[in-house]
């Protein structure tokens, strides 16, 4: 048998590369911000809440973080953002539009100020985001974006109507530019978490007959945890997924197989 030889001691690696990450204090945002870092990308993390501890794990592993203090239920807001961004390093390689809140209430009842707030962070805030570091890319000939989708980008869940509403658009948006985009050397993909352990389904988890309901439809038989999007967003973000553009990738334990 020949022998097989490795040119690449580090595929996955993405050292050099700076990532811009929103939400990133904690859950699925400093989970896959932190994979990042583990890769060898500097991290700049967009945000209102404290990302004191997220840039503390980054440093462990030998990467830069730089935090900018954004508040994206205003869109302009993240518009600014992404200019200071590439001021930061000269550069962004990789965006991931991470941020996104949940309002549950039945439809009747939904307030067009909770319908707002919802679309402005998870949508409005991401496309100005795109908007803005595509541009960016585009005038260098190479970037990789990721979107964060959901199950609810297939699915309408209950009470839940902007979130449903924004995730089903943020699928549409990632198709479209990449669709756009492909041919400037941009990679346009999402990610679309399954149930997770996160801040936004903590009344499901607490609420036993809607978790048992969950969990036995899950062929994994468990909630997702930030971790397990790490090596999605590294493959996303890194030179072996060049040919990957406009694909919602599934993180759901089996939820949309079964």
């Amino acid at each position: 048998m020949n022998e097989v030889h490795c040119n690449h001691p580090n595929i996955f690696g993405l050292q050099g590369k700076v990532a811009l990450v929103t939400g990133v204090s904690r859950g699925l945002g400093q989970g896959m911000a932190i994979g990042l870092a583990e890769a060898g990308a500097d991290v700049i993390g967009i945000g209102l809440n404290d990302m004191s501890y997220t840039g503390k794990v980054i440093s462990q592993y030998g990467s830069r973080f730089h935090e900018i203090t954004a508040d994206l239920t205003m869109p302009s807001k993240a518009a600014d953002a992404a200019k200071q961004a590439i001021d930061v390093y000269g550069r962004v390689d990789i965006l991931v539009n991470n941020s996104g809140i949940i309002h549950r209430a039945s439809a009747v009842e939904y307030s067009d100020d909770d319908w707002n707030r919802v679309l402005n962070v998870n949508l409005h805030s991401a496309f100005q985001l795109c908007r803005a570091i595509g541009e960016h890319m585009i005038a260098r000939g190479s970037g990789k974006i990721i979107n964060i989708a959901s199950m609810l980008s297939f699915q309408g869940g209950l009470n839940v109507a902007a979130y449903t509403a924004s995730k089903h658009a943020i699928a549409g948006l990632t198709k479209s530019l990449a669709n756009e985009w492909g041919q400037f050397g941009i990679c346009v993909n999402a990610i679309a978490p399954g149930y997770m352990a996160t801040d936004n389904t903590l009344p499901l988890r607490n609420n036993s007959v809607r978790a048992d309901a969950i969990l036995s439809r899950i062929p994994k038989h468990r909630w997702g945890t930030p971790d397990d999007l790490k090596g999605p967003v590294i493959f996303l973000s890194s030179d072996l997924s060049d040919y990957v553009n406009g694909h919602v990738l599934c993180v759901d334990g089996g939820w949309m197989s079964s």
